[in-house]
């Protein structure tokens, strides 16, 4: 675990025509992104300096080493970038980075399981955990009342999901 790769960030398209990037941060500090790096993308075989020049609506206009034109930074449009584990900050005990979420067991309340965690959504009004089981799809808010317990030791998560009715 101590080397996985954590998603920070994510290239949403070239920004003017010299080979500045957009870059979307996920960082809790949105600029601190350029301080983990180098960067890679997930497979780990291109690595990336980052230079922030700008900051835009929701994201940053980044110089990437290596890229040099606007060819380049749009042919890198939707690649997602990491940096280890290692690099970042420990969290408190009530954070969590969403790739330690996924593939949590998902329990309700009463310990029966509801499936597992697929995916940590944010629309822009807070974090969504999609608990998926062979018959469907669950969307619950990733707050202390929807998620009371978070076992990472355990692989689980468990859910209390609000009624419907509310």
């Amino acid at each position: 675990m101590a080397d996985e790769l954590i998603c920070i960030g994510a290239i949403a398209g070239a920004f003017g025509v010299q080979g500045e990037v957009r870059l979307k941060s996920f960082c809790a500090d949105p600029e601190a992104i350029a301080d983990y790096a180098p960067l890679s993308d997930k497979s780990g075989t291109r690595s990336f300096s980052v230079a922030l020049t700008k900051v835009l609506n929701g994201a940053f206009a980044a110089r990437l080493g290596g890229i040099t034109t606007r060819e380049q930074a749009e042919a890198l449009k939707g690649t997602q970038l990491f940096a280890p584990r290692t690099r970042l900050p420990a969290l408190p005990d009530d954070e969590f980075y969403h790739s330690d979420l996924v593939g949590l067991d998902a329990v309700d309340t009463g310990g029966a399981l509801l499936g597992k965690v697929a995916t940590v959504q944010n629309h822009g009004a807070g974090d969504i955990l999609e608990i998926r089981n062979p018959k469907a799809s669950l969307l619950v808010p990733f707050t202390r009342a929807c998620v009371p317990t978070v076992d990472l030791a355990a692989r689980r998560v468990v859910v209390d999901p609000p009624d419907e009715s509310e």
